[in-house]
């Protein structure tokens, strides 16, 4: 029955997942730090006064890393699924280097240049392979907190046009690796099929052998096939020209 289901649950290995969890966790920390102070250049009035910004940019960053989780632990049974939710995270994080940009832009700067010493230093950046054994959630959970010291020198600034840049690059970089996991799902979709093709298949294979078990058993008393029935007391063989 275990070649009916596909391996899931894998999510926490991912590269994508690691740097969710920073984008969240940042965006998070970027909320806090920088859209609910004082607008200096505005007196007394607040920057994100009702909290709009705030909800929707800490929305987002939490619908991009808990997609990756679902689409993951959906993959058993729902290739198409699996595809379909990696997708709403894409998209989501997608949403949020939007709102990233328009910040940069509403303080009268430019996104950095790809070509810029910034941008290449924090593209520079490899992310270790994680090695996790037994304690999954506290292992995973402090080799992104590892990760994300990587980019601390950007991150930990206190301008937050700094901050904003680093993570325009960092979502830019987990949704490229999303959209490599999206193609090699739908690879993986053509080459096995999903749950429902298998459980299909298993359904015939069973038919059918049950069909041949039948053709090759004769009734002792007629001679005629002999088929499996059941009955309270369980399955059993019986005449196929039963009750004649």
């Amino acid at each position: 029955m275990s070649d009916l289901f596909d391996k899931h649950g894998g999510f926490r290995r991912l590269h994508s997942f690691t740097l969710a969890t920073i984008v969240q966790l940042e965006t998070l920390r970027f909320c806090r730090r920088f859209l609910t102070q004082v607008h200096r250049d505005a007196g007394q009035k607040f920057y994100d006064p009702k909290g709009r910004q705030y909800d929707q940019m800490t929305q987002a960053a939490r619908s991009g890393r808990q997609n990756i989780i679902e689409g993951s632990e959906r993959s058993s049974t729902s290739k198409d699924t699996e595809m379909k939710l990696t997708d709403v995270a894409r998209a989501s994080l997608g949403e949020l280097r939007g709102d990233y940009e328009v910040f940069i832009l509403d303080r009268g700067e430019l996104p950095w240049s790809v070509h810029s010493a910034e941008a290449q230093a924090v593209n520079a950046i490899s992310l270790d392979q994680p090695g996790f054994t037994r304690d999954v959630v506290h292992e995973s959970a402090k080799h992104a907190l590892a990760q994300r010291q990587k980019y601390a020198r950007w991150l930990d600034s206190g301008d937050p046009v700094v901050v904003a840049n680093a993570m325009l690059i960092i979502i830019g970089r987990a949704l490229k690796m999303l959209k490599s996991q999206i193609a090699a799902q739908g690879k993986a979709f053509e080459e096995t099929g999903g749950f429902s093709e298998r459980l299909t298949n298993r359904r015939l294979a069973t038919r059918e052998e049950q069909r041949n078990e039948e053709a090759t058993l004769e009734c002792p008393q007629c001679g005629q096939s002999m088929r499996k029935r059941k009955s309270a007391k369980g399955p059993f063989w019986g005449c196929s020209q039963f009750p004649n």
